[in-house]
C-alpha cells in the first residue's frame, strides 16, 4: 500500500498473522547505531524481531512489515487486560542510542516525522490515547524504552497520548505501596515485578525521579489518571 508518509520499504520476515484488531501503538528505541544494524537485525530471520516502522534520525520512515500482519516487536508484554500486545498493535521503532549507547534527547526530525504517521495510524484504527505506549509501559520488568527523554507532551498536545495530570488537588489516596500497585495495575500496567513497573510508571509521568518508590506525587498522578478515565474523558 503507497503511503505518502512513508519514505521507503525493506520486507521483513518476521511476521505472521493478527490474532485481533488494531488497538494500541507501541514505541521503542533501537539502542543500536547506526540505523542499518538495527534494520538488518529487525530483518534478520534468525533474530526473531521486527516493526512495522522505523523512523530515523534524520525523519526518514522505513517501513518493514504491512501494518494487518503481526510484527515481532513488544515480546513478553502486557497492557490493559491485552496478553498479546504484538497482535493488538503498531510498532515503531525510533532510531536511537539508547540507554546503553548514550542517552539523548530525540531529534526534532525524528519526531516530526512521527507525528503524522502516528496521527495517521491512531484514527484509521481509533486507537484510544491510552494506548498509545512505550516499550517500557507494556513490558515494564524488561525494557525501559524510549525513555524519560522521550517528549510525550509533544504527542499529548496534538491529542495522539493521554497528557500528564498536572491538577493533583484531589492528592494521593493510596496509604500503601500494595494500594498503589492495586491501582496500577487497574490502570493497565503489569506489575509481577512491582518495582519495576513502579519504575516505568514514574518515567512516563513522574521521569524527573524514577527510583520505584511510589512517592505522594507519583500517588495523585495515577489518582487523576483513573479518575479521568472513569470519568469517560481520558480515553
Amino acid at each position: 500500500m503507497i503511503d505518502p508518509l512513508v519514505h521507503r520499504e525493506i520486507a521483513s520476515p518476521n511476521w505472521n498473522e493478527r490474532q485481533v484488531p488494531v488497538s494500541m501503538v507501541v514505541l521503542h528505541y533501537t539502542e543500536m547505531k547506526p540505523v542499518d544494524e538495527a534494520l538488518a537485525r529487525m530483518c534478520d530471520p534468525a533474530a526473531e524481531i521486527s516493526a512495522h516502522y522505523c523512523i530515523t534520525e534524520e525523519g526518514e520512515v522505513i517501513r518493514l512489515v504491512p501494518e494487518d500482519k503481526r510484527a515481532w516487536h513488544a515480546g513478553r508484554s502486557r497492557w490493559r487486560g491485552i496478553n498479546d500486545v504484538n497482535s493488538a498493535s503498531v510498532g515503531i521503532e525510533l532510531d536511537h542510542p539508547g540507554h546503553a549507547l548514550g542517552y539523548r534527547p530525540f531529534a526534532e526530525a525524528q519526531i516530526e516525522a512521527l507525528l503524522p504517521l502516528l496521527h495517521r495510524i491512531v484514527r484509521q484504527y481509533d486507537v484510544p490515547r491510552a494506548n498509545v505506549v512505550g516499550h517500557s509501559d507494556v513490558a515494564p520488568a524488561r525494557k525501559v524504552d524510549p525513555g524519560e527523554l522521550f517528549p510525550w507532551e509533544r504527542l499529548a498536545d496534538v491529542r495522539l497520548c493521554l497528557p500528564c495530570p498536572h491538577k493533583l488537588t484531589l492528592g494521593d489516596p493510596f496509604d500503601n505501596q500494595g494500594a498503589f500497585l492495586l491501582a496500577l495495575e487497574r490502570f493497565g500496567y503489569d506489575i509481577t515485578d512491582p518495582v519495576k513497573a513502579i519504575e516505568a510508571f514514574q518515567r512516563r509521568w513522574r521521569p524527573r525521579t524514577i527510583d520505584g518508590l511510589p512517592d505522594g506525587e507519583c500517588g495523585a498522578i495515577l489518582f487523576q489518571l483513573l479518575l479521568d478515565r472513569d470519568r469517560g474523558i481520558a480515553r
